[in-house]
């Protein structure tokens, strides 16, 4: 999900070589995360909003730019592909405090979410999450989100950074709706820290904090808990690498302590944005603004699953009169997965057929530091969606030979008991 590659690539040999600018790209940052390196601080720049985490990035070395409107780490010490690669083998943290983080009071509370996503939240189990959309009566996805049914008599919702300004308008304007209807929902936004530990080690070195047993909860699934010593943490075993992992939400005042105390383990290291895109790139998980928004609908985006079979047959939620004939229908295009070799594969590529007709374009793309070729999604005519299909894509006024694959690109690893 959760709230946007690298290039400088001599073959894919025994190692990639990544540019700051790439790495820029790699988090949809551009030059003007480049500039923001360059330059003295900006009014804008002073401006942008900081985590509780933003000194104790800057002393361990993260190189910090903006991002959804918060100054965020792009990388730390090691390179890319190091961090990338730790990930996958051992375990890191990744700072996610700039998401929104929301709960939902009220008996009416699942009737109002439901009244925006397309999940069937009354079917899940109490501490049971799953992934959800808001969408558009046009059937477009306004953001992804985790929604979770919590024991504690609230849902805990967590959407993207780039999308809080209008997701937290969204919910406000439909309880104010529900409130004139005499209905029982509140909202409240939260003001936590959020942190991502992501990997195989990571059950190993959290297990050290808890007196719970972590192998009870299970993938998209959620507990309260004291970590570490510090109490009052929701542990929620979800993230967006593909690997095993936990999102901890965490009181501000004491997610320094967290993070050094696991930082304690040699098994964990810091972690920013580059290495998050290109781990979620190799999960075939969705970037909001790169490969879902306004103008793709569910079902164009291969999503149809995170519509709840109950919702399908009620046609209740924002959009269903467009989504669920688009079900049995099919659709024009289709978001699909590529490999190729040779040049890397960035957002906006065009998708050419094998004569060379545009078929469609990439949305996101990086070369693979696992697989040692080239991964990127992107839309296609549908005719061409089948996986193995041989197409072309338009590298530097060149055509280079890409196959169509199936997601995900790495296998993943999320823990179900």
């Amino acid at each position: 999900m959760w709230a946007r590659g690298l290039v400088g690539v001599g073959g894919f040999g025994l190692a990639l070589r990544v540019s700051r600018d790439d790495l820029l790209r790699v988090a949809g940052l551009g030059c003007a995360g480049r500039r923001q390196q360059q330059r003295p601080a900006s009014s804008a720049e002073a401006a942008l909003k900081k985590t509780q985490l933003f000194d104790f990035h800057r002393e361990h070395g993260g190189k910090m730019v903006e991002f959804a409107g918060w100054s965020m780490p792009v990388q730390y010490k090691d390179s890319h592909i190091a961090s990338h690669m730790h990930t996958r083998e051992h375990c890191s943290i990744f700072d996610v405090s700039h998401m929104l983080q929301t709960k939902v009071h009220g008996k009416d509370r699942v009737k109002f979410m439901e009244s925006l996503v397309v999940a069937d939240i009354a079917e899940l189990k109490d501490n049971q999450g799953t992934l959800s959309l808001f969408t558009t009566e046009k059937g477009g996805i306004i953001d992804d989100l985790i929604v979770t049914r919590t024991d504690q008599g609230y849902l805990y919702v967590v959407s993207n950074a780039g999308c809080a300004d209008k997701d937290s308008a969204l919910m406000k304007n439909r309880l104010a709706e529900f409130k004139a209807a005499g209905l029982d929902v509140d909202l409240e936004f939260l003001d936590e820290a959020l942190i991502a530990v992501q990997g195989p080690s990571m059950s190993r070195v959290l297990q050290e904090g808890l007196k719970e047993d972590l192998s009870k909860l299970t993938f998209m699934s959620s507990a309260l808990a004291t970590v570490f010593g510090v109490p009052g943490c929701r542990v929620t075993r979800c993230g967006y690498t593909g690997e095993d992992g936990v999102e901890i939400s965490v009181p501000q005042s004491r997610v320094v302590e967290l993070t050094e105390k696991l930082l304690a383990n040699s098994e964990v290291k810091l972690a920013g944005l580059g290495s998050r895109d290109s781990l979620r790139l190799e999960a075939g998980l969705c970037l909001y603004g790169n490969d879902i928004d306004e103008t793709t609908t569910p079902v164009e985006a291969t999503l149809v699953w995170t519509i709840g079979k109950r919702r399908r047959q009620t046609k209740d939620f924002p959009g269903a009169n467009i989504i669920i004939p688009q079900i049995k229908a099919k659709t024009a295009r289709k978001r699909v997965g590529l490999v190729s070799t040779g040049p890397p594969v960035r957002q906006h590529t065009p998708i050419l057929s094998p004569d060379g007709k545009v078929i469609g374009e990439v949305t996101s793309g990086c070369p693979s530091p696992c697989l040692k070729k080239n991964v990127a999604m992107g839309y296609v005519d549908a005719a061409f969606a089948k996986n193995g299909t041989n197409i072309q894509v338009e590298v530097r006024k060149k055509a280079v030979p890409a196959t169509v694959s199936k997601m995900p690109f790495v296998p993943t690893n999320y823990y179900s008991g």
